[in-house]
């Protein structure tokens, strides 16, 4: 955030974070709270949406949430190896005065 953007202060961040995305919530949570103290964030509050992992069965032609690290269809037993989510890390929302 620059300043010519008249931002003087930094409420609250929302985040989209993907079970594939590398990310652990917790630990990206305690890496905020630590460096937002004397900025523009300082005391701003971060959300963040878990996103689970979907898949789609190219057999059965629909979408479908693994149980596990395997990504096989419950209705067919067919592997899938397209990922529709899961793998998200974005930035959704910044509410700034």
């Amino acid at each position: 955030m620059q300043k010519n953007q008249n931002a003087n202060k930094i409420h609250s961040l929302k985040m989209r974070i993907g079970d594939l995305s590398g990310v652990i919530p917790e630990a990206l949570q305690f890496a905020f709270d630590v460096m937002i103290n004397d900025t523009i964030a300082q005391g701003a509050k971060l959300y963040i949406e878990t996103i689970s992992v979907t898949c789609y069965c190219h057999n059965c032609q629909t979408n479908f949430q693994p149980d596990d690290i395997i990504y096989q269809c419950p209705q067919c037993d067919s592997l899938s190896s397209q990922i529709l989510t899961g793998k998200e890390l974005e930035l959704t929302s910044l509410e700034v005065s």
